[in-house]
């Protein structure tokens, strides 16, 4: 059983920065995968980023690489997403997830357990 708690996140403005903590319970955080998804009002919940877990291989959604960086501190038991250049359409609730998969983590369907969500706005 993982426990996920997301933190940060808020208001900013168009091209600016954000960056989003997720913290995980338990001594097995390196056994899980970590992912981000979001969901922004009256849409379906889209893939951001993913980490493999031990932090070598990262994904991304086109829709924010080059100017969101997912990382992951296993000491930490604690997975981040740092966003840059934001844009109004980056406003959603912005969740954390895990999955014990090694394949496929850039799919919601392979994710266990999921973070409560965090709300990232951006202004124009």
């Amino acid at each position: 059983q993982v426990q996920l708690v997301e933190s940060g996140g808020g208001l900013a403005q168009a091209g600016g920065s954000l960056s989003v903590s997720c913290a995980a319970s338990g001594r097995t955080f390196s056994r899980y995968a970590m992912g981000w998804f979001r969901q922004a009002p009256g849409k379906e919940r889209e893939f951001v980023a993913a980490i493999t877990r031990s932090g070598g291989s990262t994904y991304y959604a086109d829709s924010v690489k080059g100017r969101f960086t997912i990382s992951r501190d296993n000491a930490k038991n604690t997975v981040y997403l740092r966003m840059s250049n934001l844009k109004p359409e980056d406003t959603a609730v912005y969740y954390c997830a895990a999955t014990i998969k090694i394949v496929a983590i850039t799919t919601d369907s392979s994710y266990n357990y999921w973070g409560q969500g965090t709300q990232v706005t951006v202004s124009s």
